[in-house]
């Protein structure tokens, strides 16, 4: 159900993530991916589906909840997620950039936190996977066909046309030391 999901947020042009959350055993809250037709950069699919479920059941605590997504949740939805006192995450795949329950960042499991979640990774991530890079591979490809002295849809390519350093932090240059004359 979550793939469905995720599929639907594709067909809208959204990156393709999809969620759900269970409790006792029945769905009560699903959505995908929407910060782009939103206009909403916290419109994740599992900030939807766990404000969805939050509302459904008249509390913002979803003690017991267990929540599957399409891919590894970010640090915002995963501190969401805690802060909700999910029970359980169960996630396609492992995002090795910005993954927050174990990949680059441990939110989920952090004993910092007054809540951990417990998670289980990689169910159906092959296809959790192929779905994300299809749509990216894509999405590439309509950026190149775009670019002509305009910056693409996504204008993620800088002017030169590359993607060297967009979205990335220059790289450290050796800076020159200057000796103080006295």
């Amino acid at each position: 159900m979550a793939v469905a999901e995720a599929r639907s947020a594709r067909a809208k042009g959204e990156v393709p993530v999809g969620a759900l959350v269970v409790l006792g055993g029945k769905v009560i809250a699903r959505a995908g991916n929407c910060p782009i037709s939103s206009c909403d950069p916290s419109a994740h699919a599992e900030m939807l589906a766990i404000r969805r479920a939050a509302k459904k059941i008249g509390n913002y605590r979803l003690a017991g909840a267990e929540i599957f997504v399409t891919k590894e949740p970010c640090v915002m939805c995963a501190g969401a997620m805690a802060h909700a006192r999910i029970k359980r995450l169960v996630y396609g795949c492992r995002d090795e950039k910005s993954g927050a329950a174990g990949s680059v960042f441990g939110i989920t499991s952090s004993p910092s936190l007054n809540h951990t979640v417990d998670v289980k990774g990689g169910v159906m991530a092959s296809e959790c996977s192929r779905i994300l890079k299809e749509f990216f591979r894509n999405k590439r490809k309509k950026t190149s066909k775009n670019f002509g002295g305009e910056m693409g849809s996504t204008g993620d390519l800088n002017p030169s046309g590359s993607r060297r350093g967009v979205g990335r932090k220059a790289p450290l240059k050796k800076s020159t030391v200057h000796k103080r004359q006295h």
